[in-house]
C-alpha cells in the first residue's frame, strides 16, 4: 500500500507535470485541466501501482491546488467545520463541533500559501503584502476571512476563517437547541415585530451574528432594511427590501476608505425603516445611536463584551471615540437609543445560551439603569424575574 508521504510526493511531481506541459498564455477550462491531470496521472499509475482510490485522491488534490483554495477547498467543503486557523504552512487547525482538533494536511511550502492567499484577498479586490499585512476579507460562500503577514506574524503567515451554517438557523432552531425558552423566543418576537432598539452582546464565537440573523425573520415584509459591516456577513431571513452595505479599507496610497460611519450616515438618507449595524467596534456607536434617537426605531446591532453592564460601559468608550461629548450626555444617548440588551454566552459545555435579557430603564444617578427580564438559572432553564416596563411599542403591535 502506497504510504502518504509518498502520495505527498507524487501529488508535487505531477502537478509540476502538468504546469509544464500546459500553455500559461492561453485559458484552459476546468474541464480540459482535470484531463491533463488524469492523463498524467493514469502514466505515474502503472509506474507505482496507484489504486483507483488514491488516483481519484490525487486528481482532486492537484485540481484543488490549481484552481481552487489547494487542501483549505476539502475543509470549506466540511459542513461541520466551524472555523478554520492556518499558522504557516504546516500547522492547520479547525474547530469541528466545538473541538479544536489538528489537520493531517498541510500546504507543499510557504510560497503555496502564500499564492493562496493572494487568491483569497483578490476575490475581492483587497490587497495584502509586508507594507499592508493585515486584512480582512471573506470568501465566495460569506465566510469571514482575517489574514496577517509577516513581520506582524512574528515568522509565519496566519489566517483564520470563520465560516457559517450554510442552513439558515431560526429562532425555532435556537429554542431547539436549547439557546433561549419558547416562552423568550415569543417576547423576542414581540419586540422585534413592534421595532424596539436591540443591542446584542457577547464573547467572539457566542453566536451574536446568528442570533441577529434568526431575529430578523420577524421584522415586517412591509419594511427597508438596511444593513452596514466591516465585513459582509449577515444572513438576514426572509427581508425583501434588503440594502447591504459594506465599509472599504485605505488603498495603498492611504486614501478611498470608507468607514462604517460613513455608512450609517448615509443610510439615514436611504430611507431605512431600520437599520442594522453588524457590530459595533468604534466611532461609529455614536452614529447608531444618534440614529436611533431620531425616529429609525427597530435598529439591532452587536458588540463584544463579558456582561449587559460590560457592553454599556464599551458603549460609553467607543461614544467618545467618535464625539467629544459629556458622559453624561452619552449616556443620556445610550438610554435613549437602545431598549433592550441581550447577552449570549457560549458555556463550558460548548453551547451557546442567551443569559439575559435586560430592559434600559433610563438615567438615574449618572449611570443607565437596566433591569433584568429573563435570566439563565442553569440546567436549559429560564427565570421571569421583571415583566417588561415599556410597553408603548408592543401593545401597538398586538
Amino acid at each position: 500500500m502506497i504510504s502518504k508521504e509518498k502520495l505527498d510526493e507524487l501529488k508535487i511531481e505531477i502537478r509540476q507535470e502538468v504546469l509544464n506541459q500546459i500553455d500559461l498564455s492561453q485559458e484552459y477550462s476546468d474541464e480540459e485541466i482535470s484531463e491533463i491531470i488524469r492523463e498524467k496521472i493514469c502514466c505515474v499509475a502503472k509506474e507505482h501501482a496507484i489504486d483507483i482510490n488514491h488516483r481519484l485522491y490525487l486528481e482532486k488534490e492537484i485540481f484543488n491546488s490549481m484552481r481552487k483554495l489547494d487542501i483549505l477547498q476539502d475543509l470549506l467543503e466540511e459542513p461541520e467545520i466551524t472555523e478554520i486557523m492556518i499558522n504557516g504552512y504546516q500547522d492547520i487547525f479547525v474547530e469541528k463541533k466545538g473541538e479544536l482538533l489538528r489537520v493531517d494536511k498541510h500546504f507543499i511550502s510557504e510560497e503555496k500559501l502564500a499564492d493562496v492567499i493572494q487568491q483569497i484577498v483578490a476575490q475581492n479586490n483587497r490587497v495584502v503584502n509586508e507594507s499592508h499585512p493585515i486584512v480582512d476579507t471573506r470568501l465566495a460562500d460569506g465566510s469571514r476571512v482575517n489574514i496577517v503577514l509577516p513581520p506582524v506574524s512574528v515568522d509565519k503567515s496566519v489566517i483564520c476563517i470563520r465560516r457559517f451554517s450554510k442552513t439558515q438557523i431560526r429562532m425555532k432552531d435556537l429554542v431547539a437547541n436549547g439557546s433561549l425558552s419558547e416562552e423568550m423566543r415569543e417576547f423576542l418576537e414581540g419586540l422585534v415585530r413592534s421595532g424596539y432598539n436591540i443591542f446584542i452582546s457577547g464573547s467572539t464565537g457566542s453566536g451574536k451574528t446568528t442570533l441577529i440573523n434568526a431575529l430578523s425573520e420577524y421584522i415586517p415584509k412591509s419594511q427597508r432594511v438596511i444593513t452596514i459591516e466591516d465585513s459582509a456577513e449577515l444572513q438576514l431571513i426572509g427581508v425583501q427590501n434588503l440594502v447591504r452595505l459594506e465599509a472599504r479599507e485605505k488603498n495603498l496610497e492611504g486614501k478611498l476608505e470608507i468607514t462604517i460611519r460613513d455608512l450609517v450616515r448615509s443610510s439615514l438618507r436611504m430611507r431605512p425603516d431600520r437599520i442594522i449595524v453588524g457590530e459595533c467596534r468604534g466611532a461609529e456607536t455614536i452614529e447608531l445611536l444618534m440614529a436611533n434617537n431620531t425616529g429609525h426605531s427597530g435598529g439591532m446591532s452587536t458588540g463584544h463584551a463579558n456582561s449587559t453592564r460590560d457592553m454599556i460601559a464599551r458603549l460609553e468608550m467607543m461614544s467618545l471615540m467618535g464625539m467629544d461629548l459629556p458622559m453624561t450626555a452619552i449616556r443620556k444617548q445610550i438610554a435613549s437609543g437602545i431598549d433592550i440588551f441581550i447577552h449570549i454566552q457560549r458555556m463550558p459545555d460548548r453551547s451557546r445560551k442567551v443569559v439575559e435579557i435586560a430592559e434600559v430603564m433610563g438615567v438615574m444617578n449618572d449611570e443607565v439603569q437596566l433591569e433584568t427580564k429573563y435570566r439563565y438559572a442553569g440546567d436549559d432553564k429560564w427565570v421571569l424575574e421583571h415583566p417588561l416596563v415599556h410597553t408603548e411599542r408592543l401593545e401597538q403591535y398586538s
